[in-house]
């Protein structure tokens, strides 16, 4: 039989995971366990109950925002304007992928996940856009030979360029609109 957590462990473990996420935002992958626990209003213990590791805490955190993303996608499918819809989801991602600093490679890096974990994470994010980025080809859009793995390959890259900024998140959405507005002006 499988044992339920009571209330209480429910909301630590929720409030553990959202406090997690924004100090991983905020440091990236070296963020302090006892911060986040301080953070969360928990004692260390708490966050060793639920999360017996970093690489635990940071698979977790890793796997909300990718669920995050592909919720966000399943709910825009049905938006009537499909590139609103696409490029909604597009800065969303952008905000999450400038916001990681660098959490995959530190993840993979640090040996807490292989890369078959994060050429999944890939695999889901490619396939929860795509929906979205064939409606707008199909509708005019987007370009017709654009793929779902453009779409992770270019905010990835916008990402990882802009990492280390000041404003990292501002600059990769100014990217991301400069990328989508084009930079050629029509013939």
């Amino acid at each position: 039989m499988a044992v339920t957590k009571r209330a209480d462990a429910r909301r630590n473990h929720a409030r553990i995971l959202e406090v997690a996420e924004a100090e991983v935002a905020e440091h990236g992958a070296n963020a302090s366990l006892e911060q986040i626990a301080r953070v969360a209003g928990v004692g260390s213990a708490t966050v060793r109950r639920h999360f017996p590791g970093r690489r635990e805490l940071l698979q977790a955190v890793f796997a909300r925002r990718i669920e995050a993303l592909a919720a966000l996608a399943a709910e825009l499918a049905d938006t009537a304007d499909a590139r609103a819809a696409l490029t909604r989801w597009l800065e969303a991602f952008t905000d999450y992928a400038s916001s990681a600093r660098g959490m995959a490679e530190a993840l993979v890096a640090e040996g807490l996940v292989d890369t078959d974990d994060t050429e999944a994470c890939s695999a889901r994010l490619t396939a929860a856009v795509a929906p979205l980025l064939h409606r707008a080809a199909r509708d005019g859009a987007a370009a017709p030979e654009a793929t779902p793995a453009d779409l992770v390959t270019l905010v990835t890259g916008i990402a990882l360029a802009t990492e280390g900024r000041a404003d990292a998140a501002g600059e990769a959405r100014r990217l991301l609109r400069l990328t989508l507005a084009g930079i050629q002006t029509p013939a």
